[in-house]
């Protein structure tokens, strides 16, 4: 399959023109009608500083339904002690910059660039964008970000500065969206870790059909705050 060039117009290939790897296509920008657009179709940014921006869309899809959860033993018990405190969309800055500068095993440098913090920031700011906290005596200690439309959340990244900090905001997370009845977390790429909490594999053709579905309940934009249970 070819990879196509995008231009000024805000539109993209359908994403089963996909290379077999995801590639779709490269160029455009990071614009807030771009990326919305993007993920409506089952398409996410995902490039370095010394590369044009790569758009893909990869087949088979990551997803996680948020009734598929599973946690660990060890992990129930890290929760039950009540070590985090956990917040929602109380510091995205800090945390998509946080996730920025990680050190990732086998990984050179960062894919989340500056343009991009900038262009998320923006979508935080217009409500399509949330982010979740985990904190320490008042200090962050790990947290993720992603981007929500519909009943679906696209998860973008995670970082966790103590054992277990994303993991329990991950988790608080996808408890959150059970009850606010979402019916799919996008997890994008394979990855043994988020596998280890129920994660699977389905082929892209049927996660298209669950985004559509998805996409037909009404965007609710805004601050996110965890409801009190």
């Amino acid at each position: 399959m070819p990879v196509f060039r995008l231009t000024d117009e805000i539109v993209f290939p359908p994403p089963d023109l996909a290379e077999d790897e995801g590639l779709l296509a490269i160029g455009g920008d990071l614009s807030e009608q771009r990326l919305l657009l993007a993920y409506s179709m089952g398409i996410f940014p995902w490039y370095s500083d010394c590369s044009p921006i790569l758009w893909w869309s990869p087949d088979p899809r990551l997803i996680l339904l948020p009734e598929g959860l599973k946690i660990s033993r060890s992990l129930r018990q890290t929760i039950k002690k009540g070590i985090f405190e956990v917040t929602m969309d109380r510091a995205f800055d800090s945390v998509i910059r946080n996730c920025a500068s990680a050190q990732r095993k086998d990984e050179r440098g960062t894919w989340i660039t500056d343009e991009m913090i900038e262009a998320y920031i923006l979508l935080h700011n217009s409500g399509y964008a949330h982010s979740v906290e985990s904190w320490v005596d008042g200090e962050i200690a790990g947290g993720l970000y992603g981007v929500a439309l519909g009943s679906a959340f696209f998860g973008e990244s995670m970082f966790a500065r103590k054992s277990n900090a994303s993991k329990v905001a991950f988790v608080t997370l996808v408890q959150q969206l059970h009850r606010w009845e979402f019916s799919l977390i996008d997890c994008q790429i394979n990855t043994l870790h988020l596998r280890s909490f129920g994660a699977h594999e389905i082929p892209r053709k049927e996660f298209l059909k669950m985004l559509k579905t998805a996409l037909d309940v009404p965007t609710s934009k805004g601050k996110w705050k965890l409801d009190n249970v």
